[in-house]
């Protein structure tokens, strides 16, 4: 009788804790001092290792990468009616603080050579649009944006720029971390990241002063008087002292995480590599990436859906590619930049598995369930 056991599920990325137990030292010592509010010693020596770990000046530690974004636009000097340059391939996250500014949005679109911001197709949109008030960059998947060039166009415009390294954390640009090249860098610790706090992200910047005035911002700005007092707008975005200790531990383990994950995507390109139509994520000999999720597209007969519905039907975990923002029903009365490289990725791309806690096992149990597509 044939077994009707479920297999075990493979997750596409999930949370990994240190073996070492490196969280808990933190987090019981929050414990036992009480100190489980926001605020504390782990918040502050979260900022501190994280800054220290990236090469900023400072940072400022908060309840999500999106409120990271929020308080970068609104450093930057983004209000009501100013234009802000985002990928249009990227999760909504990038784009949602824009709306809340109420400024507005237009999208640019990917090259194939990083997936990520064209510079040719942002400087044609700096063309249509030469008042913009700022530029935000994502390194997709991992990847980093080819940031010499958007650099340049960026500082000849005069705009600010803000890194969207959420999913780039460990991933380096000519020796440089990702989120450390513009005026803002924002990494995201959610739970599906390369290292996680459960939820939060961090604000880093070589400006100091606007670092404070982000804290200030994220802590309900609160004006230093006996009573409660506020002058300005604020907002409930900094981080507990728990979840700060669970990154503090976290960011010990940061390198074997990254090595794992370009373990698993090196796996997967020389087993896959050699299929029909198959082709990996660009990679650039400027860029060493974290490959937070490894990805792929497919331009053959076998088609993204029969591999998603081939490897759910393994109970393992795939994903398409974001699909591009200006396809969003809620994004899409705002303009885009581009001639459809984004949503070429989108319709043919494929995220696969990348849990840093895979074991060899597992990882030949996703690629012969992929190699099977092309026997039939």
């Amino acid at each position: 009788m044939e077994s009707t056991k479920v297999k075990e599920r493979i997750f596409l990325s999930s949370p990994h804790m240190s073996d070492e137990g490196y969280e808990m030292q933190y987090i019981k010592e929050a414990f036992d001092t009480n100190w489980i509010a926001p605020l504390g010693e782990n918040v502050n020596g979260f900022e501190r290792e994280l800054a220290e770990k990236v090469g900023s000046k400072a940072a400022a530690a908060l309840s999500s990468g999106t409120a990271a974004i929020h308080l970068a636009l609104k450093a930057a000097g983004v209000g009501e009616g100013d234009i802000v340059f985002c990928p249009t391939l990227t999760f909504s996250a990038t784009a949602n603080p824009i709306i809340y500014q109420n400024a507005i949005p237009v999208f640019i679109d990917s090259d194939y050579e990083t997936w990520n911001m064209s510079p040719k197709t942002l400087e044609e949109a700096f063309e249509k649009y030469p008042e913009v008030k700022a530029v935000i960059v994502v390194h997709l998947y991992g990847l980093s944006a080819d940031m010499d060039k958007i650099m340049e166009i960026c500082k000849k415009h005069n705009v600010a720029v803000i890194e969207d390294a959420a999913e780039s954390l460990g991933t380096y640009y000519k020796g440089k971390h990702t989120g450390t090249f513009g005026d803002y860098g924002i990494f995201s610790f959610n739970g599906n990241k390369i290292i996680t706090t459960s939820g939060g992200g961090m604000l880093v910047s070589d400006n100091e002063e606007r670092i404070a005035k982000a804290r200030f911002w994220a802590t309900q700005s609160r004006d230093q008087a006996r009573h409660y007092q506020h002058s300005e707008l604020g907002f409930n975005y900094r981080m507990s002292n728990v979840v700060a200790g669970l990154g503090r531990g976290q960011l010990k383990v940061l390198n074997q995480r990254v090595a794992k994950k370009n373990y698993i995507f090196e796996f997967y390109k020389r087993e896959l590599g050699g299929l029909e139509g198959v082709e990996f994520m660009p990679s650039n000999e400027w860029d060493e990436p974290n490959y937070w999720l490894s990805s792929m597209t497919l331009t053959g007969k076998v088609r993204p859906i029969d591999i998603f519905e081939a490897l759910e039907a393994e109970n393992i975990e795939s994903r398409p590619v974001w699909k591009p923002m200006h396809m969003q029903p809620f994004f899409e009365k705002f303009d885009f930049v581009g001639d459809g490289v984004s949503e070429n990725l989108f319709e043919n791309g494929i995220c696969l598995p990348s849990d840093t806690k895979v074991t060899d096992v597992d990882l030949e149990r996703v690629v012969k369930t992929i190699k099977g597509l092309w026997l039939e």
